[in-house]
């Protein structure tokens, strides 16, 4: 499993550097603040249509949830970096030495993605391309195997999955008492 998790990091780290702005986008943007401001703007727009209201508030529940649960996991689990571990990995920022068990960045996007795609197909599939053009920047960038994108995207696809069941549940539970 390890040798396919290698072969897979560096071809996905061996793509072309043209390819930069793309994957850093996608990896680092959510950190610019022009970024920001448009990531609020489009918040604020969602939240005022009903389609997309309730799934804009469930992702705010379940991607801090996602961001915590890898937090949890890289500091019990500790599984290193390929920028620590490999001297020829290609790093495209700045060298990231805590450990990367699971990808946050992966897991906090996908849980928005799931949100969305239980309520809101269109604006799920957008999510679900942001998730995955995340994780393929992690490894890009030179910061995340392989296998700690899939296991971020598993945490961030849980976690949107259980806060969306949950308030399902919610509902149905207030509705019965009524």
């Amino acid at each position: 499993m390890r040798e396919l998790d290698l072969r897979v990091f560096y071809w996905i780290n061996g793509w072309p550097d043209w390819l930069d702005p793309v994957f850093i986008f996608f990896s680092e943007g959510n950190k610019w603040t022009w970024v920001r401001i448009g990531l609020l703007l489009a918040l604020i727009g969602m939240i005022w249509y009903k389609n997309t209201r309730k799934p804009v508030l469930l992702s705010m529940l379940a991607w801090p949830i996602a961001n915590e649960v890898c937090d949890v996991l890289k500091h019990t689990l500790k599984g290193p970096r390929p920028s620590v571990e490999l001297a020829d990995a290609v790093i495209r920022v700045n060298k990231l030495t805590s450990f990367g068990t699971a990808s946050a960045h992966s897991a906090t996007m996908m849980s928005i993605a799931v949100a969305f795609l239980m309520y809101n197909r269109i604006g799920g599939y957008a999510w679900l391309f942001v998730a995955i053009m995340t994780g393929l920047s992690r490894i890009f960038i030179g910061v995340h195997y392989p296998y700690q994108v899939l296991f971020g995207w598993l945490v961030g696809g849980f976690c949107g999955w259980l806060i969306a069941t949950t308030w399902e549940a919610f509902v149905r539970l207030r509705e019965s008492k009524n």
